[in-house]
């Protein structure tokens, strides 16, 4: 597995330091001027100097990065530029080189050559692309598992039948959308247990109540369940969040759409049980991490 930013790192950085070092040293710096412009070691810029990093000829030979590094350096040797506006127009190149199809996108595509599994017309550079959408919303919840697994008391709000912290695409429309922990998280000897890494699809219960609040209009992309108790709906008050009522007795989705259209700005819906049915709060916000944050204040 290889990230298009280990590209930048592995590739892209040691070319232009490389060529940046040179061209520094072409126009009268010292290498310990070099050293102190480019932000690294004068043993660094010696490599750089005597041929010892390895430099990546499709790289360098870009006629936009020799523009750029040549622009850089006239204006850093000059003073007219500082070190931080060269990493800015760094960065935009970067940017500019990893967007579908450029140099560094067919860099990475040719490092992973799985990623034409997923068809010709797929860019996983693309920054709105449904792949990406889809990793961005798994690495927030496990950060967001990661806060409540080393948060100590979240074990005494997890139910009987477990907790799930659930976050979505933006456009989800069903639970293959949502993506959430296989088997709930349990209160295992004390300790919050998350048996298996997030996926999507494997959440009806809570993403069906995020999804129904996003149907009626709840700016809210992630949620959790955790175990009812007045005292819990009046700190989350207290914290400014607004709570509605809902009954899950019913069609949840036409119950949670009643209770958002009655309170538009409600964070967290409760419902306080019924037959076979366990009393349960669900904390909603707009990604898994910050849902997390919100339990961990409450303990």
């Amino acid at each position: 597995m290889q990230f298009v930013e280990e590209i930048v790192v592995d590739e892209f950085l040691p070319t232009v330091r490389s060529l940046l070092a040179g061209d520094l040293r072409d126009r009268g710096l010292t290498q310990s001027e070099v050293a102190e412009v480019l932000g690294i070691s004068q043993s660094a810029v010696s490599k750089y100097a005597h041929g010892d990093v390895t430099v990546n000829d499709r790289i360098a030979d870009d006629e936009r990065v020799q523009g750029l590094v040549d622009e850089l350096g006239s204006g850093l040797a000059g003073g007219e530029t500082s070190p931080v506006q060269a990493l800015i127009e760094l960065e935009v190149l970067i940017r500019e080189l990893e967007s579908g199809g450029d140099l560094l996108a067919q860099l990475h595509e040719e490092a992973v050559p799985e990623l034409a599994d997923h068809g010709s017309s797929f860019r996983v550079h693309d920054p709105e692309s449904e792949l990406r959408s889809s990793e961005r919303v798994l690495s927030s919840l496990r950060r967001g598992l990661r806060v409540l697994e080393t948060t100590s008391g979240f074990t005494g709000l997890i139910p009987a039948v477990g907790s799930n912290l659930v976050a979505c695409t933006p456009d989800a429309e069903g639970v293959d959308d949502v993506a959430g922990v296989p088997g709930r998280i349990f209160d295992v000897k004390g300790r919050a247990t998350v048996p298996a890494d997030p996926e999507f699809g494997v959440s009806e219960h809570v993403a069906r109540v995020l999804l129904a609040a996003r149907r009626h209009g709840a700016a809210v992309a992630a949620g959790i369940n955790v175990t009812y108790d007045p005292e819990l709906i009046d700190e989350l008050a207290q914290r400014g969040h607004v709570a509605a009522e809902f009954d899950e007795s019913g069609d949840v989705a036409s119950s949670v759409g009643a209770a958002i259209e009655e309170e538009p700005e409600a964070t967290v819906l409760y419902q306080t049980g019924g037959m076979g049915i366990e009393p349960l709060i669900y904390v909603l916000g707009s990604d898994a991490e910050s849902v997390a944050d919100t339990i961990r204040s409450l303990v």
